[in-house]
This record gives structure tokens, sequence and C-alpha cells, in this order.
């Protein structure tokens, strides 16, 4: 949905409605998970996409129909067999849509959630997608606010204090309640989609590697900042647009920086004198992937070093060094591809092996 909200909100803005249709729930090889999105707008032009490519032709039916109707409809697609004709998934999953109409007036906050995911403000849009409150009606939940209704006082209550808790994870749940938010009834049931800031990428070092490695982050949807001691190399002319840089010693920005769980650290200053303090501060805080370049004699140098300045094994054992998989990577291009790849890897859970030598599903049915 993130990738397509600025063209969303645009025909908001100019008042023409538009079918959008939301992946809610998914199980087993599911190519899209949960809060994927599709939308149909003026002149028949689509945006996103839910599956991949499976059943794309159905929702865009089911889309202009529900942009005409303004009714909103929940749709299941499962396994499709050899039969061309039958719509559904190939790879042996099933997904379930929300696809609703979005007007000034059915969603209207629907152009400050856009405004908040454009700056960087946590968001969570809670939808009825089944049960007796309306389905489609959507409750937006701040920090410190929210707007719309999901037709009973109690129910907005009840969602409201969900959504704020998923603000912080970024996660998109269904969650089930009474008419009137009754937390052991399932008779209603919500999806909280939750828009958090870009998770952050940061990269100390600014050789050319770097370059590359914050190229990459930013295609992947990571924040990045990349940080150096010396100002003739961490210079912004050397790195991509919309990349941070900073002149600091790394180990003090890092002290300095909040980090998170999803947090990505990669360490490509292959200096001691920078890197052991540095991996000191990273290893004690929380981050989902730390990653440090450099031979395999530079990482036991690198590794005693650590350890005699106080850090554990467990903290040891969060340390990727050398950083990246094993592609026999050589130019900076090829590495930051290395370093990605391990980033996702570790993400949902991915062995990193070629999938012509794995079995089972393809597609992880949730992260870990």
């Amino acid at each position: 949905m993130r990738e397509i909200l600025p063209a969303l909100e645009r025909w908001y803005r100019a008042g023409v409605p538009f079918g959008l249709a939301t992946v809610v729930a998914v199980s087993r090889s599911a190519p899209r998970g949960p809060g994927a999105a599709m939308a149909v707008g003026p002149d028949d032009e689509v945006l996103g996409s839910v599956s991949g490519g499976c059943v794309e032709g159905a929702v865009f039916e089911l889309a202009q129909e529900v942009a005409a109707s303004g009714a909103a409809r929940l749709v299941t697609y499962g396994y499709s067999d050899a039969d061309a004709f039958a719509v559904g998934l190939t790879c042996g999953g099933e997904i379930t849509l929300l696809v609703r109409a979005v007007t000034p007036g059915s969603d209207p906050a629907f152009g400050r959630v856009a405004a908040s995911v454009a700056a960087g403000e946590p968001v969570t849009v809670a939808t009825v997608i089944d049960g007796p409150a309306p389905r489609g009606a959507a409750r937006a939940v701040w920090p410190d606010g929210a707007e719309g209704t999901l037709g009973a006082a109690g129910l907005d209550l009840a969602v409201t204090a969900d959504a704020r808790g998923e603000l912080a994870l970024g996660a998109s749940v269904l969650r089930h309640y009474g008419p009137h938010g009754e937390r052991r009834e399932d008779s209603v049931t919500v999806f909280l989609q939750s828009f958090a800031p870009p998770p952050r990428m940061l990269v100390f070092g600014a050789i050319d590697y770097a370059a590359a490695v914050a190229r990459i982050g930013s295609f992947l949807g990571y924040r990045v900042t990349v940080c150096d001691a010396r100002p003739v190399f961490a210079t912004p002319k050397r790195f991509p647009d919309g990349v941070e840089v900073v002149v600091d010693w790394p180990h003090r920005y890092l002290a300095a920086t909040g980090t998170d769980r999803r947090t990505v650290i990669c360490v490509l200053t292959h200096d001691p004198k920078f890197d052991v303090p540095l991996l000191e501060e990273a290893l004690r805080r929380p981050a989902a992937y730390i990653g440090a370049m450099g031979s395999r004699r530079t990482h036991d140098e690198r590794r005693e070093r650590l350890a005699e300045a106080g850090i554990t094994e467990a903290e040891l054992a969060r340390l990727r060094s050398p950083l990246g998989l094993d592609l026999g990577a050589r130019t900076p291009e090829e590495v930051a591809v290395s370093v990605a790849a391990e980033i996702v890897a570790l993400r949902w859970g991915g062995s990193g092996a070629p999938l012509t030598s794995t079995a089972g599903a393809i597609h992880p049915a949730a992260a870990p």
C-alpha cells in the first residue's frame, strides 16, 4: 500500500472515487502478504498488485463494480489447477481481499492518513471486514488521536487501543470483537494495517561499497544514513539522492541515534579504531541486523578485541561477519546484492540456498 499512496492521494484530492483491494489474510504459500493493495481508478488505471498477477484480472473487474456501487466486498481466492480459465492462485496458497470504494465522503480520514505516511508519522488504519458492523467502515488511529468510526462507540474504543499497540511494530493483523468492542467475542472482524516509519539502515564507512549498499538499501525501502569521521569521504555528492550523510565518529553517532528491532547496521569502516568501539555500541542495542566487512583474519582479530572489551558470547553471536551471503561477489554492486540478500533472508527466515535445492512453500506464511 505504501508505494501507491501518493497516487491514491491525488485521486482522493480530485474527488474521484476508486476501488481499493487490500489483502487482509493469507494462508500457505501466498505471493503477497497482508496489506498488499491494488487500486483501480480513473480511465481504468491500475496501481499496485495483490497476487503478482494470478488474480489481478478478476480483482480489476470487482474493484470497478465496487467503485460504482459503493458496497464493499470480501472475497477469497484459493488454489487454481491446470484449468487455464480458473481464477485463483497457482502457488497453492489462499488470499482474502477486502475490496471497497474510497471517496472523500466514505473515508474522510484517507487524505490525512496518506499525508502521515508520506511524512513518516506512524498511523494505523482499522477497517471492518466482516460482521454486523458496516463492512468497509474505517477508523484511522495516531499516537495522539483518531478519526472515523466503525459504527459503535465501544468498538471504536477497543480498536483504538489495539491499533496503538500495533504502531510500534508496523504490523498488519486481524482482530476480533463483539459488536460493541467486547474482547471475548468474535462477531466483528477488523483489519489493522499499521504504517510505521520506514526502517533505518545505518552504513558506517564512506567507501565505494557504502554507496552501493546505500543504493540497494533505499531500493528496499530503508531510510539510509551513511556516517564517517573523514569529511573528505563523507560528502553527499558521493552517495545517491535521499541518503543522509553524516560526518562524525561512528560510535559517537550511533550512541546518540535511536535504533529498534527493524534497524540494519552495516559496518564497512574496515579499521579497528572505528569498528571496534562502533560494534561495542551496536551489539548492545536493538537491531535486526548487524554486519561487518572484512576478511576472516580481520573477523577473528575483531572478535578478540570485542571480547577483551567485555562483549559476551551471546552478544557476539549477533554479529554477521564477514557480512553477506556467499555469492562470489567482487564489485561493490555485487557485494551490495550479497549484503541485501543476507538481510532479506534473516528478516524472513530464508536459508539462502538455491530454490531448486529446497522443497516446500516458496513464500513464508509470516515473518518470524
